[in-house]
Formats: C-alpha cells, sequence, structure tokens
C-alpha cells in the first residue's frame, strides 16, 4: 500500500512510548492463504489482549503481520501461533514499511496516542471504541486523521448491524413523527481505583501500561477491563476511562446520536438529576443519578434506564422506536412493516464493520464509523459524566466544544498527561 505520509524510525520513537490491551480470550485468525487480494493490506495490532482477539478475523484482502503489546508472555503467546513480528513498544510497529494499517485495542487511556501517531507515521487505522478518553483527545485524533489523510474507523460495529440502521432511518423519516422524548440507559461513571499493590508479572512493562496516567500499583483486576464479583477492571477506573458511561454509552449513544441526526454535532444542554438515584447494584461504585440532555430541536434525551444499552426508546407524537443491538420494534407494529422508500433519507449502508474499514481503505472514502462521528458520539458520553462530577446543568457549545461561561466545567475537557507523553 502506498503512503502519503512517511516519517522516519529514530524520528517517530522520539515522540511517546508503548501501550497494551487487555482480557483474556481465545485468538482465531484467518491464516494467510485466505487472502486473495492483489492489493492486500498489512495490519499490525496494538494490544493483543481479549478484544484484539476478537477483531482477527479480518475479511479477505487483510493479512495480520505484526503485533504489540508490553505484555512480554502475551506477544509469546500469540507467537506460538502464529509466525509474526512482535513489538513491545507500538512505536517500533509503527516504523515498520511494510504495515499499512493498525488496529487499536489498547486500554482507553492509550486510544489517542496510538491513533495520533498511527496517524503520524501513515498508517490507516481501526480503533476501538470508546474512541477517547476525554473531549480534548478526540479532536486531536480527528485533527491527525485529516492532517495525514488517513482512514480512521472507529469500533462502534452496530453501525453495521441492518437492525440499527433501519431504525434510525424509521427516526430520520419520521415514521413515528416528532421525536420529543428518547429514553436511554442509566450508564454509570466511573470511580476511583482503591485496589491493593500486587507484585508485576515478570515481562509485564507496568509503567507503559499506565503510559499517560500517574502509576498506581499494579493489580490484576486492574490490568483486565472488566472483572465480576469483586471489581469491575480498568474499564470502571477514572484513571483509564470512563465507566460504562463510555464503554457501552459509547454504542448506545452512538446509535441515538444516527437516529436523530446529530452525529456530527451534538445537545446544548445536559444536567444530572440528583435525585433520581437507581439502588445500587453491588458492583458500580461511581456516580449513578440519571442524567438528561437537550439538543436544539427540544428533543430530551434521558439517560433513566428506560432505553436499551445499545440503542434507545425514540418517542414521537405517531409512535415508538425501540432499537438495541441487532433489534428493531416499532409501535404500532405497522410503521416498520412499510419500507424505506428511495425518496426517503437512506444512512450509510454497511453490513460488515471491518469489511467497510477494508473498502474504504482501498477507496479512501469516508467509513460508517468515521473519526469525527467516534469523537461527537464519545463527546456525549463525556458530558454525562462531566454533569454528574460538577452537580449541575451545563450549557454546551458544540460547534466550539466547550461549556458556555464555564470555566470550572472546562477543566474536565482535558487531563492532566504525565510526561513525556503529549498530544
Amino acid at each position: 500500500m502506498n503512503k502519503s505520509s512517511k516519517i522516519s524510525r529514530r524520528g517517530f520513537l522520539g515522540r511517546g512510548a508503548g501501550l497494551l490491551a487487555a482480557g483474556l480470550a481465545a485468538p482465531y485468525f484467518v491464516p494467510a492463504v485466505a487472502f486473495g487480494a492483489n492489493d492486500r493490506v498489512n495490519v499490525g495490532y496494538i494490544g493483543v489482549g481479549r478484544r484484539a482477539r476478537q477483531l482477527m478475523n479480518l475479511p479477505r484482502g487483510m493479512e495480520i503481520v505484526a503485533f504489540s503489546d508490553v505484555n512480554q508472555a502475551r506477544l509469546d503467546e500469540m507467537t506460538e501461533r502464529n509466525k509474526v513480528r512482535t513489538y513491545k513498544d507500538y512505536r517500533e510497529m509503527l516504523a515498520s514499511d511494510d504495515v499499512d494499517a493498525v488496529v487499536v485495542a489498547s486500554p482507553d487511556h492509550w486510544h489517542a496516542l496510538n491513533t495520533v501517531h498511527a496517524c503520524e507515521a501513515g498508517k490507516d487505522v481501526y480503533v476501538e471504541k470508546p474512541m477517547t478518553l476525554t473531549v480534548r483527545e478526540g479532536r486531536a485524533m480527528v485533527d491527525a486523521a485529516r492532517k495525514h489523510k488517513r482512514i480512521v474507523q472507529v469500533g462502534s460495529q452496530q453501525r453495521s448491524m441492518k437492525e440499527c440502521r433501519l431504525g434510525c432511518e424509521l427516526v430520520r423519516n419520521g415514521r413515528i413523527g416528532t421525536v420529543h422524548t428518547v429514553h436511554g440507559s442509566n450508564y454509570p461513571s466511573p470511580w476511583e481505583c482503591e485496589l491493593p499493590g500486587q507484585p508485576v508479572p515478570d515481562g509485564l512493562d507496568w509503567d507503559m501500561w499506565c503510559g499517560q496516567t500517574v502509576p498506581r500499583p499494579y493489580h490484576e483486576e486492574l490490568y483486565l477491563p472488566r472483572v465480576r464479583g469483586h471489581e469491575q477492571g480498568w474499564i470502571s477506573f477514572r484513571p483509564y476511562s470512563g465507566g460504562e458511561m463510555t464503554g457501552w454509552g459509547a454504542h448506545g449513544l452512538d446509535i441515538i446520536q444516527w437516529a436523530l441526526g446529530y452525529e456530527e454535532s451534538g445537545p446544548v444542554e445536559v444536567w444530572p438529576e440528583l435525585d433520581k438515584v437507581p439502588p445500587f447494584d453491588g458492583e458500580h461504585k461511581g456516580p449513578r443519578c440519571e442524567v438528561y440532555y437537550r439538543y436544539d430541536n427540544d428533543t430530551v434525551l434521558k439517560l433513566d434506564g428506560k432505553g436499551a444499552g445499545g440503542g434507545g426508546l425514540f418517542v414521537g407524537d405517531k409512535g415508538e422506536v425501540w432499537i438495541d443491538r441487532g433489534k428493531c420494534k416499532t409501535t404500532p407494529e405497522a410503521i416498520a412493516e412499510e419500507p424505506i422508500k428511495d425518496s426517503d433519507i437512506h444512512l450509510y449502508k454497511s453490513d460488515h464493520h471491518l469489511k467497510n474499514w477494508l473498502d474504504c481503505i482501498r477507496s479512501r472514502e469516508t467509513p460508517v464509523a468515521d473519526v469525527e462521528i467516534g469523537h461527537r458520539s464519545a463527546t456525549v458520553c463525556h458530558l454525562g459524566n462531566i454533569a454528574r462530577w460538577t452537580k449541575r446543568k451545563l450549557q454546551w457549545d458544540p460547534e466550539k466544544e466547550v461549556f458556555v461561561n464555564d470555566d470550572d466545567a472546562n477543566t474536565y475537557l482535558e487531563r492532566p498527561m504525565r510526561a513525556p507523553w503529549t498530544l
């Protein structure tokens, strides 16, 4: 594959440091002989944990050629199954000329650095959701993708599910009339990690895993993304993630934004309903009050637990549409029975998320979950967390991406990054 952006190995390695993904799952691979396209795309993985291994069934025309991870034991495990190059520092992999594209499956606090560095190295990117840790990171990722003319697909795979697309088309085409309310899941926010320290396993560079965050003692239940029965893993801890507000919220709120036609914008107001707190579920220790949003057309989005985790319940003056992962239901049922007409709004059609990424790498067209869309969807998640942290109503300017006349709330739009990490 030709690159429009090149960078020397020495120059690039001076920019930042490595990463890692988390979790345990059996990997599955497509052997090299399965790829038949002449313009084969060589793919490297940043992080080879649970989610990365679920993304290794690549479409025909792509081949895995490299892995990077800060855990040597994981790299050794992967090379037992595949004869590919491995790197403990992802920047060395990015400096390789025969890596055309990368899958970023690292923890959330690494997504921005991995993606920006990959764009600077001339690689196209598939970055797992949630795309960002902060709003400012998202804008930096969009800017890097545009500057270096890279294809960046975000792992919001529900956009490639026909049921989700159909539900959004029904809403966009007015089948339920004017939408006045959307109900979503009440996604919990993160909390501070209180796990005690444990010995760092041999071969794991824990300082590199911590990356931009202030290092804290290693614990196996911090190292994994989700752990049931005790703590929740890094996805629930504030230094590394936005909790389930960004974990599952990045799916559900992405679909809500798509259906409402705000996938490249967002709400103008957000507030916490401090007196509406669900009973403690025994797991999530972070803020859990309901959060409401208002869009400039006066549609109100309520994260009140009455909608689906992977979508939402859209209420209009002529009916309702329920969208969840791979599901679409309407009330009355006749709303879904009338086909979408040629003259109606047709949303981006993609039947396979990774295949859409490959197609766009070849055509240089915009993918179904473009980096700008991923940034906007993650921003809605971050706004919900910030409303809970500040405990007050906030006015949001989706064009300038700042809170209006609220310096305190604007301090939450980014987080300090430990040297030498910077964007």
